[in-house]
């Protein structure tokens, strides 16, 4: 089975801090560093490294780093043939502050992001011939649709994680069999605030009726929320202390592909995708803190 991703990347500028500075404030940071990010490329990698054989359709520009992202992304054992570059931009860029409570705050500058529209995805209309799509919010969302009708008619399991947060065409969530929103994510969609189980359950219906099989609200530190034709209940996660949450919810995604690609039942690809996600908070940055198959079937032994 193939999984295809398709969406942003990024190169992630990340500079920690004791807590977020307020307006007109200037606070001194320590530790930053330049690192590969996009949720796009962090699902891709997560997951290639969880164990699934990946392909990835994303646009770069003509920058410096850009070729060292594309190798990068190879040496996980992504196909990385519909990676286009694009020439006159730069590749998409992340500001990223984190704080000591391992919390982030993100401002994004889309840059060759943009440039993924429906005719260049047309183009690498053979990597849209696959088991599973894996989309998300980083792309022109006229391509996220394209890309969903086209997998869609050819078989495969359309993937949805709506981050970052917007409202979205009913046409589009028709398309999606399953949807991995966080808390703020699924209140965007439904306008049902998740605050407890009984707001999880209600966000999940809202979602069923627009069409979604399957809907995973993350809730953080509480776990998930897994709702089937309308049937849920709360997954409880891990207890990690966490030191950067950059990248938790891409690992999920990218961890849940792999799971379901390689046939686990979705509770227990839910359980394998937790895993994945708590290990890498409890590292720092986005891509350099997914972990491999190996470390997440180690967490799920001990417990």
């Amino acid at each position: 089975m193939t999984l295809t991703v398709a969406g942003s990347i990024n190169i992630d500028h990340v500079i920690r801090l004791p807590q977020f500075p307020r307006p007109g404030e200037t606070l001194t940071g320590r530790d930053y560093r330049i690192v590969p990010g996009g949720k796009g490329a962090n699902q891709a990698v997560a997951a290639a490294r969880a164990g699934a054989a990946t392909r990835f359709v994303a646009c770069v520009g003509e920058d410096a780093l850009a070729g060292s992202l594309v190798a990068g992304f190879a040496a996980d054992g992504i196909d990385t043939t519909a990676i286009d570059t694009v020439a006159g931009v730069n590749t998409g860029v992340a500001l990223i502050q984190v704080n000591d409570n391992g919390e982030n705050t993100i401002a994004l500058a889309a840059g060759a992001n943009g440039e993924l529209t429906p005719a260049r995805l047309e183009r690498h209309s053979a990597a849209l011939n696959c088991e599973q799509l894996l989309l998300q919010l980083e792309i022109p969302l006229d391509t996220n649709l394209a890309a969903a009708r086209a997998a869609k008619a050819q078989g495969a399991r359309v993937v949805l994680n709506p981050a970052p947060a917007r409202s979205l065409p009913d046409e589009l969530l028709a398309l999606v069999d399953l949807i991995t929103p966080n808390e703020t994510e699924a209140e965007q969609l439904t306008g049902v605030a998740v605050s407890d189980d009984a707001g999880a359950a209600a966000a999940a219906e809202a979602l069923h009726a627009k069409g979604i099989d399957t809907v995973i609200i993350t809730l953080g530190a509480r776990g998930v929320w897994l709702s089937e034709r309308g049937q849920g209940r709360r997954v409880p996660g891990f207890s990690v202390q966490a030191v950067d949450t950059t990248a938790a919810g891409d690992t999920f995604n990218g961890a849940l592909a792999a799971a379901l690609q390689q046939g686990r039942p979705l509770a227990q690809a839910v359980r394998f995708a937790q895993a994945a996600a708590a290990i890498s908070v409890t590292r720092p940055g986005a891509q350099t803190s997914v972990p491999f198959r190996a470390e997440i079937e180690a967490l799920l032994e001990q417990h």
